[in-house]
């Protein structure tokens, strides 16, 4: 079963946070383009997650996957820790809702 959760981050720079992340994290995740976004699958160590990352009229909206609730809070945990990290500046805030 696929657990799934999204948030919607508010900037003008959605491109540019992408682009930082998958960057960033495909030193240790597979990060793959698709159409209408970019996915950044984690490492299987400890089960199946990824996030695809798609760029909107000043959101970057994160749409998170993975096999069970551990790993989709690791998945979250991640992506969203690292993207706050990067938008200090901007105090960018991740909120994750479950769909």
């Amino acid at each position: 079963m696929t657990i799934r959760s999204q948030a919607k981050v508010g900037t003008d720079k959605p491109a540019r946070y992408a682009k930082q992340l998958s960057s960033h994290l495909g030193h240790r995740c597979a990060v793959s383009e698709e159409p209408g976004g970019i996915r950044i699958t984690l490492p299987a160590d400890s089960g199946v997650g990824s996030c695809l990352l798609v760029n909107e009229s000043d959101v970057l909206a994160l749409h998170a996957e993975a096999e069970n609730a551990e790993v989709l809070d690791r998945v979250q945990d991640v992506v969203g820790r690292h993207l706050e990290r990067f938008g200090q500046r901007d105090e960018l805030k991740v909120n994750w809702t479950n769909d």
